[in-house]
């Protein structure tokens, strides 16, 4: 069944265009738009200061069409190195890595380095930091990767996420123990190519059934750079129109607390296919083990426009990271997952068969992966463990791990991020304008930085800051480290964050769909 558009109605943002403009500052304190935004120069004196591990790592990719097995159904799509998911990277904290980096599709793209912290102009977003790389063409990469954890990559280019360009990049901790016997990579997806309308037309759907975007199927359109039930969000009430306890009522986490309101809606478009790994639940990706073994799960949701709903059927999950960070370990039956974001859980292996089940929410279907220790039959493709009826946790739930917290301080610039938007018309918008009208947010290198991002809209949005990770609340306090944070409809959260990478850096919804039709802005470093 190709995918179809799950809602028509109007999902007006109760802050109208006009009430919401004139919102994207706060205080700036000195950092003002007039300011001249830093260059080169800045960009390349702060990576010279950054500390290495002395090792460089010479790394190869390809951007290639290719034919897939999705469990049965052969396609044709666009892959990393023929692969779904696509070629795996990986480097230890502080090395220097180079990327040669080869297109071999039949346009221009452009490979961002989720969840990387690394120097501007190698970020990835054509038009801000990175030229596109033509069709034919080839890129080196080069830089230092600062952190550990889970990370991933993908184009930022119009909406070929919502193709099979998506793959893995492990940061490893050469000190961490690794107190596990197996790590094991579950990637999760939303399925169209191939099988359905394209992503083009789709957006084109959304949009009222127009042609102006048509591209013929290459995958840029006009878009030109990028152009739960039952989930663990709660808010409060304060000052923020009910959303929130001191500063916005947000508390330590930034307002998404340990109860509350959950989410029933996770996305626009009703999929044909749900992927782990890759594959269908009707031919599924298989992992083995022995009984009694602990394993780490990295989990990384690549979906264009589905929040998933992750359990291990007869399991407990403890969550040891999210977005690469530690935090402090929690034993949850399921965990709910938004685009962009990625949860690291260790869990012991019983003896047998089970199913690994991301169900997407507000959605039909389900994808599952198998884990097998011993004899057994495996499930039906459509079971559904019952781990998926209890209450699933996110954000809201987590404390960072001793150690992990940003310094502790008060804020330089405060500045509000407002998140409104429709089904009809397809518009999604950020402090009252779309992309193209955008005013930068504004920091200066030094400065510590809150942004009150609220969401006056009742669709969910997972908001990604590039370059930066930030802490929910205050800075110093028990909010977890992310850099991707899934706000429920009417919700809110607090984040701050030190400027300490210089450059011009995109903050956008996670939906592709949503950044296309405009939910997107950039927090310029300016001098």
């Amino acid at each position: 069944m190709p995918p179809i558009v799950t809602r028509r109605a109007v999902l007006a943002g109760l802050l109208g265009t006009g009430a919401a403009v004139g919102l994207g500052a706060c205080s700036r304190g000195t950092s003002e738009p007039t300011l001249a935004t830093v260059g080169p120069g800045a960009i390349a004196s702060a990576a010279v200061s950054q500390s290495t591990s002395g090792r460089t790592r010479t790394l190869k990719l390809v951007a290639q069409p290719a034919q897939v097995d999705l469990g049965g159904r052969v396609v044709d799509t666009w892959t990393y190195g023929g692969l779904l998911p696509g070629t795996l990277l990986r480097a230890n904290a502080g090395d220097r890595v180079t990327v040669a980096f080869a297109n071999r599709l039949p346009t221009e793209t452009s490979v961002h380095w989720h969840g990387l912290a690394i120097r501007n102009d190698m970020d990835g977003v054509p038009d801000v930091t990175t030229p596109a790389t033509p069709a034919g063409g080839s890129f080196t990469f080069d830089f230092v990767v600062p952190d550990p954890g889970t990370h991933w990559f993908h184009p930022h280019h119009g909406l070929q996420l919502d193709r099979g360009l998506y793959a893995p990049f492990i940061v490893d901790d050469p000190a961490e123990p690794g107190a596990y016997d197996a790590e094991w990579i579950v990637v999760l997806d939303d399925w169209t190519d191939g099988v359905g309308p394209s992503p083009e037309q789709i957006l084109r759907d959304l949009q009222g059934g127009g042609t102006a975007a048509d591209d013929g199927g290459d995958g840029t359109g006009d878009m030109g750079m990028g152009g739960m039930g039952g989930s663990d969000i709660g808010m409060g009430g304060s000052d923020m129109g009910g959303m929130g306890g001191s500063d916005m009522g947000m508390g330590d986490t930034g307002g998404m607390g340990g109860g509350g309101m959950g989410i029933s809606d996770g996305g626009d478009v009703a999929y044909p296919m749900y992927l782990v790994n890759g594959r269908t639940s009707s031919d599924p990706y298989v992992m083995t083990a022995k009984p009694g073994q602990r394993v780490r799960l990295r989990i990384i949701n690549a979906a264009a426009d589905t929040l998933f709903t992750v359990a291990l059927a007869d399991h407990r999950l403890q969550i040891t990271h999210t977005d690469g960070y530690p935090v402090t370990p929690l034993e949850t039956s399921a965990v709910t997952i938004g685009m962009g974001e990625r949860y690291d859980a260790v869990v012991t292996l019983n003896d047998g068969v089970f199913p690994l089940v991301a169900e997407p929410v507000g959605k039909s279907g389900l994808a599952h992966a198998l884990i097998r220790t011993g004899a057994g039959r495996a499930p039906a493709a459509g079971a559904r463990p019952k781990e998926l009826d209890t209450r699933a946790i996110t954000v809201g739930a987590l404390q960072v791990a001793a150690g992990s917290a940003l310094p502790a301080g008060e804020p330089d610039t405060v500045q509000d991020v407002v998140l409104t938007g429709s089904m009809t018309p397809y518009v999604w918008r950020l402090n009252g304008r779309t992309y193209d009208e955008a005013v930068p947010l504004t920091i200066q290198s030094g400065q510590r930085g809150r942004l009150r991002m609220r969401n006056m809209s009742m669709m969910p949005h997972p908001m990604h800051l590039h370059g930066h990770t930030f802490q929910l609340g205050a800075a110093g306090g028990r909010g977890p480290r992310k850099d991707t944070v899934l706000i429920p409809p009417m919700g809110g959260v607090a984040v701050e964050l030190v400027a300490d990478n210089p450059g011009h850096w995109m903050l956008h919804c996670h939906n592709v769909y949503h950044m296309a039709a405009g939910m997107m802005t950039r927090l310029e470093y300016v001098g």
